[in-house]
This record gives C-alpha cells, structure tokens and sequence, in this order.
C-alpha cells in the first residue's frame, strides 16, 4: 500500500480531506506542546516558590512593604518600549539609643567611692575637692511575690440566751465577696493565670510548674475550671461590647483554626471583629457617644460556614472589611476588600520569577506600594481630608492599574501564579476600591489580622482547647484582653479590678467597660 506521499491522489476532494486531517493533528500537536508548557512554567514556579518558602524570608515587610518609599520602578513588559527610570531613595541609619528608665520605679541609691587616704593630689599633696559624677543606671529583676491573706470573721453570741437553752442567733461578718466563691482565687491570683496565658501564651502546664517552684500545688486542672468560671462572671460585659461594636459604623473580621478535642468536627474556628483602631488613644478620657470604640471580639463557632458571620452581625449594615472569603456574601453590610491580600498575591508572583528578572509583578507591586505611600502621608488626617485626598491621588493611580490588569488578563495564562493574582484583583475589584468611599475605612484588613495574631502565637503554645466550653471562655478572656489592650489599659490591672467589682455587683456594666477605668 502506497503512502500519501508516494503517490498523491488525483481527486481534490481526497487532497482537502487529507489536508484537513493534517491542519487537525498539526493544531492538536501544538495545543499539546502549548499545554505542557503551561505546565512546564507552573510547575517551575511551584518550585520557586517552595524555594523562597524554605529558604527565603518569611516576612513581607523586606523589602517592598515596609520600605515602602524604596519601591521598584523598573519593569520588563513586553508592551514597553522606553526604559523606564528608577527611583533611588538613599538614607542614613540613625544609631540606636538606650532610653531612660521610668521615673517612677523604685531606686536604690549605691555609692562608690574612692578611699579617704586616695583623695588628695598625687602632685602637691592637696585636699581633693568632689567637682561631680559619674551616675550609672542597672535594672534589677525581683521575682513575683505571693502572699496568703487570711480573712477572719469573729462569731458573736448571746451568753445569757446560752445559759436559757433557748435558741442563740449567732452574728457574723458576711464572707467578703469573691470572683470565685469558696475558691482561694484572689482577683489578683485570677488576672495573673489569665493574662500568662492569653496575653503572654503561657499554657496552664506550664503555670503549674511555676506555681511548685513556690511550693503551692495548683494543678492546671483546677486553673482551667477557674477560666471558665471568670469567663462566666466576664459575660455580661462581653456581652454588652458586642451590642456597642454593633453600632459602629466600621468592622474589621477575620477567622482562624482552632482545634476543639470533644467537638464532633475536625476543624473549628474562632472568628474575630475588631472596630476602631489597634493604638491606644492619645486621650483616654471616656469617648463621646458618638465616638469610634476600641472593641476586639472573639467568637467561637464549630465551623466556617456563613451563618457564623451573619448570625453575630444581625442589625450591622455598617462597613465591613473582610479578605476574599466567599462566607462574608451573605452579611446585609457593606464589603470592603483587603489590598493587603492583593498584594500578597503579586508577592507569590515575583518569588516565582526567574532571580534576577523583573516583570508584570513588579509593576502591579509598584502600583500598590504608591497606594499606600498616600495611605502612610495621610495617616493622621481626620476621615473628611483622607477622603477628599484620595481622591485626588489615589483615584487615578486605581484607574490606571485596572486598565493594565484588564489589558495583562488576556495575556498571562490564568492558571500561572501571576494569572491567579491578576484574576483575583479583578474579581475582588468593587471591594478593593470600596475604601475610596469613606474616609473612616482602610486600604485593607490588617486592623483583623493584627487582632488575630495573640490567639494565633497562643495556639502554637497550647496546641487546642479541650472543649467547646473551654474555648468560649477562652474567645471571652481574649476579647477582654485585646480591648484593653487597643485602649491603652494594662490588662492585668484592669481584670483585676473589673474581677473585683463583678463578684460585689454585676448591674451596671456600662460602668466596667475598658474606658470607663480610671488607673
């Protein structure tokens, strides 16, 4: 049998046929070889990737995010035909200083001096006079010290009643009010274990042991039915921050795992809301009641599902910001997207390049870092001018970088890392440039990630929760703790003394709330 190249066949028909069947294989054979090298690049940037994840820095802040006026202003694009300058921001370190020590602190003054018989001159042999000094500080560490007070309450009676046989009343001093009634818990005692374990994420074995150095036997039994107790007598004033930060008209959420042993699914999480900003205010005078509110709620939930945000945000129609998590759609609020994770994303992008080379993932970076350079120039303004400034600089910086991302989507492949990160830009858009609305909202949701962060360093510590109770107590102990925090309140101070005044009275909470204590 001849091929087709041997003998040709006459009939037109059969040379389009055969022809077709070629141009078909040829087509297939380059879509193939398309496909395996869409596959090729991806699976050499997944090892780039794994690379810089092994062996390169785990920060974002270096060099791109935190320097963000030494930003990269070169990029290779096939588009472009002009070199484009660079923009080189040169400054000088200042050497670190020691900073003086609180005045407040207790001092103990040691001096040392030279001997009587040194203090005349080696040359004439007169009396030295003291012209001045050398005055030096030292810091000395004095271990935490544990007392026990010993309440006594003396018992009265009637003694010619006694001799009657009739019944005697017996009068005593009522039993001193308690966090925990006929516990040895202290306030003191109970703000301690709390803020080890949940500011400083000291697990309760841990504590155990450092309570045996001083000879008392506290097991972390004991310690944790303690936490759920204070979590318990803590509830009506977490209960009434959650009302209040339902009135603000911004909210920041975020979520994050937590593994719960008597739960029946694998994977629960704790969500948190935060309002207002994380600093402690320059004021602490109590706010007006119209003013913005320091809150950080922490919610456990079994899951990740979308009831949990809606069913804490009932009656919210503020703002809400949020990363790019599906489960966020259905809250009546209005979304607000995160750059930060925008960003994130075109990070991914460059570590996957080739070392050394620059591309599309620098320019969007560039695009970002101007973005929040206006954000850091405007930081101190009040909502009204960060509005109105934004506007005029932002607005066209946003305009111009989505016309590039809707003209490199139909150039970079969508699967590829840059691809991701172009698609996920453009499909987050409405939320990402929703800030420009209000000058009360963030260029993204770092406010959340930075509150989230103490229960996330906790959880490397004490690995899970034991039960669902457990871990609600814990959500409430670190709320109170964070709120305290963002208003400029040491927490153990104020749990110990919102302890005290819950196990007198619990009716007025809205005169315990973190900005109504008064160091």
């Amino acid at each position: 049998m001849k091929t087709v190249s041997e003998q040709p066949p006459e009939d037109i028909h059969q040379l389009r046929i055969i022809n077709a069947e070629l141009e078909y294989k040829l087509k297939k054979l380059v879509a193939d070889i398309q496909a395996k090298d869409t596959k090729i690049q991806w699976l050499i940037e997944q090892f780039r990737l794994a690379q810089y994840q092994r062996f390169g820095r785990s920060s974002e802040s270096h060099p791109d995010q935190g320097d963000l006026f030494n930003e990269v202003e070169q990029w290779e694009d096939e588009d472009a035909t002009e070199d484009q300058d660079t923009e080189t921001i040169r400054y000088e370190r200042s050497k670190p200083k020691r900073k003086p020590l609180p005045k407040d602190l207790p001092r103990e003054t040691i001096l040392h001096d030279i001997a009587e018989e040194d203090k005349v001159c080696d040359c004439c042999g007169g009396e030295l006079h003291r012209m001045g000094e050398d005055t030096s500080e030292k810091l000395e560490f004095i271990p935490a010290q544990i007392k026990v007070i010993e309440h006594i309450r003396p018992k009265y009676s009637c003694r010619h009643c006694e001799k009657e046989n009739t019944q005697v009343a017996i009068k005593v001093a009522p039993v001193p009010a308690s966090p925990i009634p006929k516990s040895i818990a202290t306030p003191s005692l109970l703000s301690q274990i709390i803020t080890a374990k949940y500011q400083y994420a000291l697990p309760l074995y841990r504590q155990e042991s450092l309570f045996r150095q001083y000879g008392i036997d506290l097991s972390r039994q004991t310690m944790s039915s303690w936490m759920i107790r204070c979590a318990e007598l803590l509830t009506p004033v977490y209960e009434r921050l959650i009302q209040l930060q339902l009135q603000q008209p911004v909210i920041h959420a975020d979520e994050t795992p937590v593994k719960v042993v008597l739960e029946e699914k694998t994977q629960c999480y704790m969500w948190v809301y935060c309002s207002g900003a994380d600093s402690p205010p320059k004021d602490k005078s109590p706010p007006d009641h119209d003013a913005i509110r320091r809150i950080v709620i922490y919610d456990y939930q079994s899951s990740r599902a979308s009831a949990c945000p809606q069913n804490y945000l009932q009656g919210f129609k503020g703002y809400l910001q949020v990363d790019g998590y599906v489960g966020y759609e259905k809250v009546k609020a209005t979304l607000v997207g995160c750059m930060a994770h925008a960003r994130r994303k075109f990070m991914e992008a460059k570590k996957a390049q080739p070392k050394g080379k620059t591309g599309k993932a620098d320019k969007a970076i560039a695009t970002l870092q101007k973005l929040y350079r206006i954000e850091t120039e405007i930081k101190a303004q009040i909502a009204a001018e960060k509005y109105a400034i934004r506007q005029e600089k932002a607005v066209p910086l946003l305009n111009d970088f989505k016309d590039w991302l809707d003209h490199s989507a139909l150039q970079v492949p969508p699967k590829t890392v840059l691809g991701k990160a172009i698609g996920y830009t453009i499909r987050q858009w409405p939320k990402l440039i929703r800030y420009l609305d209000d000058g009360r909202l963030n260029i993204d949701n770092n406010r959340a990630e930075r509150a989230i962060k103490p229960f996330v360093i906790g959880r490397k510590n004490w690995l899970f929760s034991y039960t669902a109770s457990g871990a609600h107590a814990s959500a409430i102990l670190y709320s109170l703790i964070e709120t305290a925090k963002a208003n400029g309140i040491i927490p153990f101070d104020y749990l110990n003394w919102l302890l005290d005044e819950l196990s007198k009275s619990s009716e007025n909470v809205d005169a315990v709330l973190p900005w109504m204590w008064d160091s």
